[in-house]
């Protein structure tokens, strides 16, 4: 949850090697096998990270909360299969029938992402100035500029913490299972991928093949069959694309388009999204009601707080299966299957 700190301690000079090496850091360390990385975007590591773009305040944000979840729409969800709607491309991606239990994870850089943020904003700010922005945040720099190519890096670091605290969780998620079922065979993953972030990717513009920057705030890759970024496991099929819902509603796995490359830059949303604000939330719901209603439903939720519960109910969110209808008639995602579930942690 905000602020919590994990099991696992480091020093500062182990975390900026997780900071170069992400996943692969993890793997090297006994969190999970060489198969988790063959299904990681970018295969766990983004190449262009620099842990000397990262602030010491970062650093000691980063340090103690490596391996946790988060807060806010953050979560560890187990889930079964409702149906299918691909089987090929499902059987590929390792889902069988409907009734089979997954698990989805969705948790990202932590605190020390936020601070490489929050850094930037400020360094800009002093830079160019945001008097002509709507809001703060949007303040920018040019990407060849020494601000710009610095905050790449410090960003691209940032990236690999999440992918290594993603992959430290998964590892404990099949210890779990093993504790209790006495095996975690078969708990093999299907995909790690990233949102709101920037890449370097080539699109064709206007006809002509150019090298782009592509930000995808509130949006998830989805890249068809053949893209060289695309893992040589799922290449001829498509990238897997996971869309979340929200704790009492249903999730989706997607696969990417070609459609999507000529239209969105091959993107699509990374989620439901909100209706209303946290805030909103507080004041029309109460945790306690929520977690009831989700009992009815046999689901099953553990939470943080009642406050943190009462933040994420599922009527502060979009309907998942309309925001996937309109990413299937748009081109931008063809889905796989629909999950529901079956317990919810929240940070």
């Amino acid at each position: 949850g905000v602020g919590k700190a994990g099991i696992t301690k480091l020093s500062k000079d182990v975390l900026k090697e997780v900071l170069q090496k992400g996943a692969k850091w993890a793997i090297e360390n006994g969190y999970g096998t060489k198969d988790d990385l063959l299904k990681t975007e970018e295969y766990g590591c983004m190449e262009k990270a620099d842990s000397h773009a990262v602030s010491e305040k970062a650093l000691a944000r980063g340090l103690p909360q490596l391996g946790t979840l988060g807060s806010g729409n953050h979560f560890l969800e187990i889930q079964k299969v409702d149906q299918i709607y691909e089987p090929e491309i499902a059987k590929a991606f390792g889902v069988e029938k409907p009734g089979q239990v997954l698990v989805m994870i969705h948790c990202g850089s932590r605190g020390l992402g936020h601070q490489v943020a929050s850094d930037y904003i400020k360094i800009m700010e002093e830079k160019y100035g945001f008097k002509d922005l709507p809001d703060r945040e949007l303040i920018n720099a040019p990407i060849n500029s020494e601000i710009g190519e610095k905050y790449y890096q410090a960003m691209c670091a940032s990236v690999n913490y999440a992918f290594a605290n993603r992959q430290m969780i998964l590892h404990w998620v099949r210890e779990s299972f093993k504790k209790v079922f006495g095996s975690s065979e078969g708990m093999t993953q299907i995909y790690d991928v990233c949102h709101n972030l920037a890449k370097f990717e080539t699109h064709t513009i206007d006809g002509e093949k150019k090298k782009v920057c592509v930000h995808r705030k509130g949006a998830t890759r989805s890249f068809g069959p053949g893209r060289e970024e695309i893992p040589d496991v799922y290449r001829k099929i498509g990238q897997p694309v996971i869309i979340p819902g929200s704790m009492g509603t249903a999730s989706y796995l997607l696969v990417g388009t070609k459609k999507a490359e000529e239209v969105s830059f091959g993107s699509t949303a990374h989620g439901a999204g909100r209706v209303a604000s946290r805030s909103q939330a507080l004041r029309e719901l109460r945790g306690e009601d929520v977690a009831r209603h989700l009992m009815e439903k046999n689901i099953e939720i553990k939470g943080a707080s009642w406050k943190g519960i009462a933040e994420e109910a599922p009527e502060m969110y979009k309907d998942i299966d309309e925001v996937v209808r309109v990413s299937k008639e748009a081109g931008l995602g063809l889905p796989v299957a629909r999950l529901v579930p079956l317990g919810v942690m929240k940070g």
